[in-house]
């Protein structure tokens, strides 16, 4: 599935550009997929038999790669705005299961056991996070997976030496706020100082939608 680019934020065209396949190789190794799979190995002990996900912000799926080995014959789908990393993922899921474009224009045509977004929500422009936590929330069957910086009150951080690209807030409170049939099933922060399986300051969240 694929997209004509018709970006609505300046976040999403510096995503699309030269600086989001740059990204590509800093998210390309074996450790982050064994720090990767440590960590959804912890996120998702609560979850049970996962056979379907969703990822909001694939890149070249480093997070689906964990969730193959840890769930063998997981359906995988992913959507992903740079090009270069939307190819990749191809390779990885099938290039039928990817949508190249905006997760703002993700067609919801289906549901998942899981929707996930992992370092995705702290780029977004936060007058379109409305919109994010609706595709997750729409998106699946039960358990949906917030994986972000964490802040109680939202801010905004220099990110790489660029403004406007980087923002922490309690996304996942935020959208139990938003939505009540959902509910905080787990969650858990992963320090990126961890001697074995580092992860970049991540909390997580676990939430449920209730039948």
């Amino acid at each position: 599935m694929k997209t004509k680019p018709g970006y609505a934020t300046s976040q999403e065209a510096f995503w699309a550009g030269d600086f989001g396949t740059e990204y590509i190789g800093r998210n390309d190794s074996p450790q982050l997929l064994a720090s990767n799979l440590n960590f959804f190995t912890k996120a998702l002990k609560q979850a049970g038999k996962i056979a379907s996900c969703l990822e909001l912000g694939a890149n070249i799926g480093m997070n689906l790669r964990a969730l193959q080995l840890l769930y063998p014959g997981i359906e995988l789908k992913g959507a992903e705005i740079n090009p270069d990393a939307a190819k990749l993922l191809g390779e990885l899921i099938g290039q039928e299961n990817v949508y190249e474009g905006s997760i703002f224009d993700y067609p919801i045509t289906d549901k998942a056991d899981l929707s996930l977004i992992k370092g995705v929500l702290i780029h977004i422009n936060p007058d379109m996070l409305h919109a994010v936590y609706e595709k997750l929330y729409q998106a699946t069957s039960r358990y949906i997976l917030v994986c972000e910086y964490y802040n109680p009150s939202p801010v905004a951080i220099t990110y790489r030496g660029h403004a406007d690209r980087l923002f922490k807030r309690d996304f996942a409170g935020e959208m139990l706020d938003r939505f009540a049939d959902l509910t905080l099933v787990d969650y858990g922060f992963v320090y990126r100082r961890d001697p074995a399986f580092p992860q970049d300051d991540i909390t997580w969240f676990l939430m449920e939608k209730r039948p």
